[in-house]
């Protein structure tokens, strides 16, 4: 643990990537408090050795309680609804929650708190359908869905936060498409409702159910949208090296994680039968309102100012990762399909 910044606040850290960078906080000496609802996550999820507090981030009183009573060197942000399909049928919901919801933590967390340091969870959605691939961080912002908005507000809002407190530090980092498990398949993906591809497609071979493959019309070679796809266990150390720049070198920044490798809908599909041994069956559906055709990050900055190398981001790991996880954790019997 190369920083000054030791005692950290996770919001959502019951949830998919926070839970797997509570852990690694703990693993690598930091003290870590997890703030959550548990609407959406899972208080199983949360490492033992981490102090949870049930909350919202809507809820302004519990927040005033949260950093009146604990005292924190940096917060990291995951609560969010992640879902770009969702956010176009409900984006009232969306608004509060990402953007009200954010708005609320940052300036408490300023005013009753006295923190200093932010790394907050965004997305790659920020940049809509990109003008160049694969895509930089100065790339023009244009999200495509209200899920994309409510990150780039919450990206503008941070920012004007600090030129309203120069003492404040942030990270923004522009996820692409989290993935995996951990590799001893103990912990893993669980969103409910569930969105992503590789979790969706393993469940349909477990319970030997139709897979949705959404689009199939794209400007890509298969016609299938093609994603970058980071490890949730890389992910995870991004955000402890965003901790360490920002308290060596203070200032706001923003970084994409991802690997500047692509993968098409159709390849994941290919990827997981070869792993799992068994077919999915596939079944073709419109593309989902809102959803780029390719998103592929341009790491270069991250891995030049931070360091940062993924080691468990290939597909094929990925996939391994995930499948483990999935037979871990499930109570149904896997028909061989293949």
């Amino acid at each position: 643990m190369n920083t000054s910044v030791k005692r950290i606040l996770v919001t959502g850290g019951a949830g998919y990537i926070g839970s797997f960078t509570t852990k690694m906080l703990l693993d690598e000496g930091f003290e870590v408090v997890v703030f959550d609802s548990l609407e959406r996550g899972f208080k199983e999820a949360v490492d033992g050795r981490a102090k949870l507090i049930e909350g919202d981030i809507r809820d302004k009183s519990s927040l005033d309680n949260l950093f009146n009573n604990e005292k924190f060197d940096a917060v990291i942000h995951f609560a969010g609804y992640i879902s770009v399909e969702e956010s176009e049928k409900n984006p009232e919901l969306y608004r509060e929650n990402n953007v009200v919801g954010s708005e609320n933590l940052f300036r408490i967390a300023v005013e009753r708190g006295g923190v200093k340091n932010f790394v907050f969870s965004s997305s790659a959605a920020v940049y809509g359908n990109p003008q160049k691939i694969p895509i930089p961080e100065n790339h023009p912002t244009n999200p495509t869905s209200k899920y994309g908005e409510t990150k780039f507000t919450t990206e503008q809002n941070l920012a004007k936060l600090q030129k309203e407190n120069p003492e404040i530090s942030y990270v923004c980092l522009r996820y692409f498409n989290a993935s995996g498990a951990s590799i001893d398949g103990t912990l893993g993906e669980r969103h409910d409702p569930e969105t992503h591809i590789i979790p969706l497609a393993l469940k349909s071979i477990i319970n030997g159910s139709e897979f949705y493959l959404y689009g199939t019309d794209c400007n890509t070679p298969d016609g299938t949208c093609i994603r970058d796809y980071i490890h949730v266990l890389d992910l995870a150390k991004a955000h402890i090296l965003a901790l360490e720049k920002i308290s060596q070198n203070p200032s706001g920044y923003i970084y994409n994680v991802g690997t500047g490798k692509g993968y098409s809908n159709r390849e994941v599909i290919n990827t997981i039968e070869k792993v799992v041994g068994n077919k999915i069956n596939v079944n073709t559906k419109e593309r989902r309102e809102g959803d780029p055709e390719i998103l592929v990050a341009d790491s270069s900055k991250i891995n030049r100012e931070l360091g940062f190398t993924p080691k468990y981001s290939d597909l094929e790991t990925i996939v391994k990762s995930a499948w483990q996880w999935h037979k871990n954790n499930s109570k149904f019997k896997i028909q061989n399909s293949k």
